[in-house]
């Protein structure tokens, strides 16, 4: 049985890790260096990295690659290393979860291409799909347990990449990333993602990114409410809100609402959680020791989530309450900026 489907057989929660992006940040990785070429030129600190989540107790991390599409690492002319980048990051990170004293599960992290498919722009499904499945060759080659595409806005995209990976043999988990209108960039809804998991055989969906860890609860929330019982929802919300102070960004949530928000979280029907941006070794700390003493409970009013972990915007709001299931629009947007958790 593959360690994935081992894991959630076994456990009736599972903590994720964190922030990729802002913790190499601290390690010295450069605003508007893409990180991926560490997995070669710094595989110690890489290294250093995932095994601070393990030592956390994350039961499952991702690997450092969500930019490892040739049309991301094209921007930094890494374009003709996407396979080699990729399997060195899936490799790194075989060997600290096999070193573990437990199991651990290597997901192969597949951002957005940051591209948008025709009609809104110029790239084409083919393109998209080419992009994710060499890829997904190297994160397989180097040995992930499950394919992790996270931070989508787009369906299109969305299908382009499970159609990408799918005859690779593991199973495949998305999260997508919805803002403060309760909706991703491109219009689609968490019912919307929830409707159409099944069909496109996700092991696991959810929600990733975002706002903070209110607005990502209304999502969960709505994916919830949209699922047969026994769905494994993720939740890996940012941890508070990026504040500009003295010169760096820095975001406000604690090592408290962090853990209330792995309470909410549960309740609200999620089964995987984790945290994104923002989310350091210490957060992950206390989101193991708030799973590890969750006792389940009702699904939480608005309420308590804004008294625990903060305000929810007004579109959230509308999700949250179930006022707000309209079909999803496609719209033209502007290109989305690189995430770097």
């Amino acid at each position: 049985m593959n360690k994935f489907e081992t894991i959630l057989q076994d456990k009736p929660y599972i903590l994720a890790d964190g922030a990729t992006g802002t913790n190499l940040f601290s390690m010295g990785l450069q605003t508007g260096n893409p990180p991926e070429p560490w997995n070669l030129i710094h595989t110690d600190r890489i290294r250093s990295l995932h095994q601070g989540f393990v030592d956390a107790g994350s039961d499952l991390f991702l690997t450092n690659s969500f930019g490892g599409t040739s049309f991301r690492l094209k921007l930094h002319n890494f374009e003709k290393q996407v396979f080699e980048l990729n399997k060195a990051a899936a490799k790194i990170a075989r060997e600290v979860a096999d070193n573990a004293d437990r199991l651990v599960v290597v997901a192969g992290s597949m951002g957005p291409t940051g591209e948008m498919i025709h009609p809104h722009g110029e790239m084409t499904s083919s393109q998209a799909l080419s992009a994710f499945k060499e890829q997904a060759e190297g994160l397989v080659e180097g040995g992930v347990d499950v394919l992790w595409l996270e931070t989508m806005y787009a369906i299109e995209e969305l299908e382009a990449a499970v159609d990408a990976v799918k005859d690779f043999g593991l199973p495949v988990c998305a999260t997508m990333s919805f803002d403060t209108a309760g909706k991703t960039m491109m219009g689609f809804t968490p019912a919307n993602l929830a409707n159409r998991a099944g069909e496109l055989g996700l092991v696991g969906f959810g929600a990733n990114c975002g706002v903070g860890a209110s607005d990502l609860l209304a999502t969960i929330t709505d994916i919830s409410r949209n699922t047969e019982k026994g769905t494994t929802v993720i939740a890996k919300a940012n941890c508070g809100i990026p504040e500009y102070q003295d010169g760096a960004i820095v975001y406000t949530g604690t090592e408290t609402v962090m853990a209330d928000y792995v309470h909410l979280a549960l309740n609200s029907g999620a089964r995987i959680v984790g945290g994104c941006c923002g989310t350091s070794f210490s957060h992950v700390a206390a989101m193991r020791k708030a799973m590890d003493e969750h006792q389940m409970g009702d699904p939480p009013g608005l309420d308590q989530i804004i008294q625990m972990v903060g305000e929810m915007s007004v579109g959230s709001r509308a999700i949250f309450s179930g006022s707000d299931h309209r079909p999803a629009k496609k719209r033209l947007s502007r290109r989305p900026r690189s995430h770097k958790k």
